[in-house]
């Protein structure tokens, strides 16, 4: 056994390498085994969020987003350019190149806060002990006081449209064409879909997205759904609900799908095809048989509120375990870990953790859905507020979509919060801290905002709550 320290961490996604440097603060001897290979066949930190998942699809997001209004917006600004033109090798070089800054600044955190980096795949062994498989197959074992599982998590795979990296990718393989197709398929209208399927209409794809699920968005509140599907539907995202696909063949460069809804069954031929319909924790390999750690129905890793195994010694993090599959809640884990570790109090409250997904108009919510407290018997009470009433979202030329805030019928309490359209990734925020210190409507409606903001939105759906709002009918 060449090395012992006082905590090891598996995985340096988001949840790894937040709770590595974390209890390298708090004066823990740490090291971090992983194993990602990056563009250049060298270690990679950060993940699948900063390599392939969440850094990267935002700078393409962005860039997409900029082609658009130069195409589309611009000219209601008295912008205009004749024959604009994008260039994808630069448009996907622009993004390698932000995902490098990233992933060489968590390599500088390790060294700045003496966090030691095995480049390998880590395997836990009995007695809190780490097999790590470097990828010219040598083996070294090393152990620690405390092992944190963060292996994250991988793409599911649909047995009759396997990924072939050319044809038919994954969310990797969306974020590196080398050209704009023509036709793209999407199957699954989830985070990942929504938003790869954004960036490649925008650049000029015909988008065709299938999704399996009756309701469109059915993790969000409905009336946030119902407008973002109106917004896309006006983007000229076509987006089949309750349509399930059942072969997709690859026929030269094309890949034939066949799919059945309501209707029957239907045929549509695109030139790539994402499958983007969730991902499933990544556990294969990860424990060997006589650890005690046990894997639920669903493959993740079995943890308690405080994310520990019940092994002594043995914790697990990020997606793996129970919770949404999210970065910000694994690297909050990561913390909280790393601090009970220490000593010290550690806390998640997953009931506050927020959701946003990038499109445009942006999505984002908090806490619960209309239909989960109607379905829970809690009485309540909302109030909704559009952007298009918002002087600095019109002048922004974004007027769409609304705030939505539930608030508890009798404590005023707020429950939820729920967002559509422009910037609303920030503004959740104001919700999220109001929530998580137990905050009622009547405390956003009586804090003063500034004019003109786009949190303006934010003050009058509190104050609709109590049909009050200033701008709109009540």
């Amino acid at each position: 056994m060449s090395d012992t320290f006082d905590v090891i961490v598996i995985g340096a996604g988001p949840a790894g390498y937040v709770a590595a440097i974390r209890a390298a603060q708090l004066g823990l001897k740490t090291a971090v085994v992983d194993a990602f290979v990056g563009k250049d066949g060298k270690q990679a930190l950060g993940g699948t969020c900063l390599n392939i998942g969440c850094i990267p699809s935002k700078a393409l997001l962005d860039s997409s987003k900029q082609f658009h209004n130069l195409t589309h917006n611009f000219a209601s600004h008295g912008i205009t350019a004749e024959n604009p033109k994008i260039d994808i090798p630069t448009f996907v070089g622009r993004k390698d190149k932000i995902v490098k800054q990233f992933t060489g600044g968590v390599s500088l955190l390790f060294k700045a806060n003496k966090v030691t980096s095995f480049f390998g795949k880590g395997k836990l062994l009995k007695g809190n002990q780490v097999e790590i498989t470097g990828n010219d197959g040598t083996k070294q074992t090393i152990a620690a006081t405390n092992v944190i599982l963060a292996s994250g998590s991988v793409p599911i795979e649909l047995p009759f449209a396997k990924f072939d990296g050319k044809h038919i990718v994954d969310n990797a393989g969306a974020l590196d064409f080398t050209d704009v197709p023509k036709r793209l398929g999407v199957i699954g209208a989830g985070v990942i879909g929504l938003e790869l399927g954004s960036v490649w209409k925008r650049l000029g794809s015909d988008v065709t997205i299938i999704e399996a699920l009756p309701e469109f968005l059915a993790v969000a509140d409905a009336d946030v759904a119902k407008a973002a599907a109106r917004e896309f539907a006006k983007q000229g995202l076509t987006i089949k609900l309750n349509a399930k696909l059942s072969k997709a063949e690859v026929k030269g460069d094309e890949v034939h799908l066949t799919y059945n809804d309501k209707d029957g069954d239907h045929n549509l031929v695109v030139d790539k095809l994402l499958v983007a319909v969730g991902r499933r924790a990544y556990t294969d390999g990860l424990l060997a048989a006589d650890t005690g750690v046990k894997i639920d129905e669903r493959g993740r890793i079995v943890v308690d509120e405080h994310c520990h195994t019940g092994v002594d010694g043995v914790w697990a993090i990020g997606d793996a375990v129970r919770g949404p599959m999210l970065a910000h809640k694994g690297s909050e884990e990561g913390v909280a870990v790393a601090e009970l570790i220490a000593g010290k109090p550690g806390h998640v409250n997953l009931d506050l953790v927020p959701w946003v997904i990038y499109t445009e108009p942006e999505i984002s919510w908090v806490g619960k859905t209309e239909k989960q407290l109607k379905d829970e018997g809690v009485p309540y009470k909302t109030g909704s507020f559009p952007f298009a009433a918002n002087g600095r979202a019109v002048a922004m030329n974004e007027g769409v979509g609304l705030v939505k805030i539930i608030a508890h019928a009798e404590t005023d309490r707020i429950l939820g919060v729920h967002m559509v359209g422009p910037v609303v990734s920030e503004l959740i925020h104001e919700a999220v801290v109001a929530m998580e210190f137990k905050g009622s409507s009547e405390d956003l409606a009586r804090i003063v905002h500034a004019h003109p903001a786009l949190s303006e939105v934010v003050h009058e759906a509190a104050l609709a709550v109590d049909k009050r709002a200033i701008h709109k009918s009540n």
